[in-house]
């Protein structure tokens, strides 16, 4: 018999926001809030979401999952995953409101969902801890230069690349100019990658925004004391650039060598891991990190 669930309204900054609470059948301690990428809202692509819940909560782990202000049934207007760390305590207090026995909470977040649990998981005690899926740290020169590095040379390298040239199908103009403009953009100045983040919310702090968006990610995850999760799709260009960013210096690379973070990769799959069994893999990688705490 399957978890049953329930839909909540609840408020944040005077707007209401909707969610979907996964009871678990049993009186877990620890739950897990889901943090959406976005622009997306609270069921993910091809119900990735929903069935990462049902599986958690079937197995005794109960979740909440919800729309942020602006994005799928909540109110409001959407302003960045870098200014929705309001949205994230009223859904953590109404998560806790709701289930009783719950003392501690997990935030899963996709893509820029998890840079949004990075910033927001060593202010509040109730976050025990994070799963970090696809990270999203994207400047304008980092994706430049993961694109060159991580597109280009494999296709350089394939069987269907030659194939195409030697068929005169290759449009030899294009690509180069495609590549001249990678290769500016990706010997931008460290400055340039400060402004690279163009959602911005106003009201954020000026000290953090003066910091480029990698930083502001790794800073958040080095403050954080608790376990995390990381887990990194091998066919994506996302994945990609936070692992080059987290190689551009030593004391990123031993940040993610670090004892509390446990890395699973799945090399074949893509960003929104949309093949079943992708999506079977993630779940159950979640669960048995959970049972580990």
């Amino acid at each position: 018999m399957s978890a049953p669930e329930t839909a909540l309204a609840f408020v944040c900054q005077e707007q209401t926001l909707v969610g979907i609470l996964h009871h678990s059948n049993s009186s877990a301690k620890v739950g897990v809030l889901v943090v959406v990428g976005g622009p997306q809202y609270r069921v993910g692509s091809h119900r990735q979401f929903v069935s990462l819940a049902r599986t958690l909560a079937n197995n005794g782990v109960p979740v909440f999952r919800f729309d942020c202000r602006g994005m799928g049934d909540s109110e409001g207007r959407f302003i960045s995953f870098e200014a929705i760390g309001a949205d994230i305590k009223a859904a953590i207090d109404e998560f806790m409101r709701q289930s009783h026995g719950l003392e501690q909470v997990v935030i899963w977040g996709l893509c820029d969902g998890a840079s949004a649990a990075c910033f927001y998981g060593a202010g509040d005690d109730r976050v025990n801890g994070l799963v970090l899926v696809n990270p999203w740290v994207r400047t304008e020169q980092g994706e430049a230069k993961a694109y060159i590095k991580h597109y280009y040379l494999s296709r350089i390298l394939s069987r269907a690349f030659w194939q195409k040239v030697f068929s005169g199908q290759f449009d030899l103009t294009s690509s180069i100019k495609s590549l001249r403009n990678l290769l500016q953009r990706s010997a931008a100045k460290p400055s340039d990658e400060q402004q690279s983040s163009k959602r911005v919310d106003s009201q954020q702090d000026i000290a953090l925004q003066a910091q480029a968006l990698p930083e502001r990610v790794f800073d958040g995850l080095r403050k954080f004391q608790g376990p995390v999760l990381l887990v990194i799709s091998g066919r994506d260009l996302t994945a990609a650039e936070f692992l080059d960013a987290a190689n551009q210096n030593k004391k990123r690379k031993r940040l993610l060598e670090a004892k509390q973070i446990t890395r699973f990769d799945l090399p074949d799959a893509d960003h929104t891991f949309s093949s079943q069994n992708w999506k079977k893999a993630v779940s159950e990688k979640t669960l048995e990190w959970l049972r580990s705490l």
